[in-house]
């Protein structure tokens, strides 16, 4: 026989008088939480009281009901009533909407009170996102709104921003497909078409961080902290046209701009007028880039200018500078942190200080007529101007008397030299190759291969500097080799500290840790030579044995020379293949004794450096190497240029690196000398390489300069 199933009777609700409700002592709300009492309050007097209060009869010790109220549910509404009610602003016998339940039920009034606060459904942030957007289009402001619920524009904003976002996509995050930070991140792009893209490249992928979707996303973009943005300014981006695209999410260093031949366009613009100002100085040539390579100052004369001393007002605005920051630092010497006030009043005084000794150089007008200026942007876009250059063609002749034979010509001041040669701007140095499908294992371009070894040269020669006991080793052998073994090759060092220049280099080798030491130390020696030979030779003679190995280290370290050339298989000029050879496996063992690690000298692969300059095949083998094989399988569908980017991005922390800057392990073979094998005598990763080679042989170089 069925039993028939028991029905449930809820409880009654009337309105009670406020006055005659007490809050419940079993309330298991005790911590803030969520909105305050007072917006709560606010809410009520602008929409009314949404919600009934729970509410039991409160009984007398024999059980009779005393006519009050007790509120084990709605406490927090019970509070902003009460504040109403002080405020003048409610009656205080108002009547207040409660559900009543029994005095003496089986449910604890605790449980009560706990059940209302832990089973209610928080809101799903798109629920959210679409209330507010459908608030927006029935005519209030996103400030209304954000008054209107209590919270900051700024959510109001970030909830509307989702909008941004594919339909598609917002379904997805809607049935649990991605999180809100995945769809956050996508609000970096208005492109539906690219959102979805992206999306369809990482959900089935291991990688899928906000972080790599708002990477992918961004990767034409510029970010506003680019020095070609901070030299231009965004606002004057802005004024022409430009469009900035913001994070609303998070911390975006100023956002991206989405132009960046409009950027670059601008900032070609503002570098002229600079070089045309500086020009009206009297210099004979300008030369401008964005930026200049390592060591391009090399082979030309640098003037020696004289400092205008400070005139007695700036000397004492000088010394008040100093003093207050002296006073300042020593007051908040002990702080853990300083005010802001403070924090801002020190930068200002560093600030003029530097101002003070950094003072331009005044030059001969003579000299000034015969050299010239580099313009560039600096690393963090400040105007970088090095002036007084005079080029080897440009030195006076001079007579047997002594007397000049040849006077200025009338072009100084002109931009760009007396030709006026147009800019010609290259990606890296060379033009963008066509992406070959079928390239199978393509021999790395030569230009590259003498790029990587650029960079090797140059750690290796910091290396040598920091290691006198190796540097004085290497000095010695090559002495030694010399003295008794006349015929032996000249090997990865010039005896005679030839300073070995870099015709081929990456543009980012000048900002490298290894460039910048090696110009530190060269600046901290140079400021101590003597100019005098004499004088040079008792200084010298004085120095403390720690100094002179320090000193020699570093000057035996400039002549370092571990660059791949291509043989000269006729003899005559260049490297023979043997000397090749002899020059790179002196490179290696020289590697091993400083211990020098290229990973931690700062090289990574890159789009630029490597990844985007070969074929696709060694992108996967890079990656495969350095990522491992599933790593490899993400990327090997793509297409070249976004097989290169997400190249960099895994094997960014994974130490890995090209055959050129690899050392070759002691057990392996030299390779044999042989003149008539021609290509087979290079290196296996250059084998076959005639026609990029040849291609790179002819190509030109050059600085970007003004008209």
């Amino acid at each position: 026989m069925a039993t028939a199933t028991q029905k449930i009777t809820l409880s009654s609700s009337r309105d009670i008088p406020f006055n005659k409700l007490v809050l419940s002592q079993s309330n298991v709300r005790r911590v803030k939480a969520g909105v305050s009492i007072e917006e709560l309050a606010e809410s009520i007097v602008r929409r009314g009281l949404i919600q009934s209060l729970h509410v039991r009869p409160v009984v007398d010790a024999d059980g009779q009901e005393t006519g009050m109220f007790e509120v084990p549910a709605g406490g927090r509404r019970y509070c902003a009533l009460e504040l109403l009610v002080k405020q003048k602003r409610l009656n205080k016998t108002a009547p207040v909407p409660c559900v009543v339940s029994e005095a003496g039920g089986d449910i604890l009034i605790d449980e009560v009170s706990l059940a209302e606060n832990i089973e209610r459904a928080p809101l799903h942030p798109l629920d959210q996102f679409r209330a507010f957007l459908g608030l927006r289009e029935k005519g209030m402001t996103e400030e209304e709104i954000a008054a209107a619920f209590f919270v900051d524009v700024k959510v109001v904003k970030q909830r509307m921003r989702l909008a941004s976002v594919s339909p598609t996509l917002l379904e997805t995050y809607a049935e649990d497909g991605m999180t809100l930070e995945q769809l956050m991140a996508f609000t970096v792009s208005e492109d539906h078409d690219r959102q979805e893209q992206v999306w369809a490249a990482i959900k089935d992928g291991w990688q899928k961080e906000p972080y790599t979707i708002r990477r992918m996303l961004t990767e034409t973009a510029v970010r506003a902290s680019d020095k070609r943005a901070v030299f231009v300014g965004v606002e004057a981006y802005e004024a022409a046209g430009g469009i900035v695209l913001r994070d609303l999410f998070q911390s975006d260093d100023g956002g991206w701009l989405q132009d960046p031949v409009l950027l670059d366009q601008l900032v070609a613009e503002k570098l002229k007028a600079e070089a045309e100002a500086i020009a009206a100085e009297g210099w004979k040539w300008v030369e401008v880039a964005v930026s200049f390579p390592y060591g391009h100052q090399h082979g030309l004369r640098q003037l020696v200018g004289t400092t205008v001393d400070l005139t007695e007002e700036e000397r004492a605005t000088s010394e008040a500078l100093r003093d207050e920051f002296d006073r300042l630092e020593s007051g908040y010497g002990e702080a853990d942190e300083l005010p802001d006030e403070i924090d801002e009043r020190l930068g200002e005084i560093e600030q003029a200080l530097d101002a003070f000794e950094q003072r331009p150089a005044i030059y001969d007008p003579a000299d000034i007529a015969l050299a010239g200026v580099f313009v560039s942007i600096d690393a963090d876009g400040s105007l970088s101007v090095d002036r007084g250059y005079v080029r080897p063609d440009d030195e006076r002749a001079v007579e047997p008397d002594g007397a000049d034979a040849s006077e200025p010509g009338d072009d100084a001041g002109q931009v760009g030299g007396p030709a006026g040669q147009r800019a010609v701007i290259t990606i890296g140095g060379q033009p963008a190759e066509p992406e070959d499908e079928d390239d199978g294992g393509k021999p790395l371009p030569e230009r590259l291969v003498i790029e990587l070894t650029a960079h090797r040269t140059l750690a290796l020669r910091n290396a040598v500097a920091e290691h006198p006991e190796v540097a004085m080793t290497m000095l010695l052998h090559k002495l030694v080799s010399d003295t008794f073994l006349r015929t032996a090759p000249t090997g990865c060092l010039e005896a005679s500290v030839r300073h070995v220049f870099f015709a081929a280099q990456p543009e980012e080798l000048k900002d490298s840790a290894s460039a910048r030491e090696v110009a530190e130390r060269h600046e901290r020696w140079g400021d101590h030579v003597p100019a005098d030979d004499q004088a040079l030779w008792d200084w010298l003679t004085d120095l403390d044995d720690a100094s002179r190995l320090d000193l020699l280290a570093h000057c035996v370290s400039f002549g370092v020379n571990a660059l791949f050339e291509r043989p000269n298989p006729y003899g005559g000029t260049g490297v023979s293949q043997h000397g090749l050879d002899v020059r790179l496996a002196q490179a290696d063992r020289l590697q091993r004794a400083t211990g020098l690690d290229m990973v931690a000298a700062g090289w990574k692969p890159t789009v630029g450096n490597y990844l985007g300059r070969v074929t696709k095949a060694r992108i996967l083998e890079a990656v495969r190497e350095g990522a491992g094989e599933r790593a490899a399988q993400l990327i090997d569908h793509m297409k070249k240029g976004d097989m290169a980017t997400e190249a960099e991005r895994l094997l960014a922390d994974t130490g890995w690196l090209p055959e050129p800057l690899r050392v070759a392990d002691l057990d392996d073979e030299p390779a044999e000398a042989d003149a008539e094998a021609g290509n087979e005598d290079l290196p296996e990763f250059l084998a076959g390489d005639d026609a990029e080679s040849a291609a790179d042989g002819d190509e030109e170089e050059h600085l970007v300069a003004a008209e």
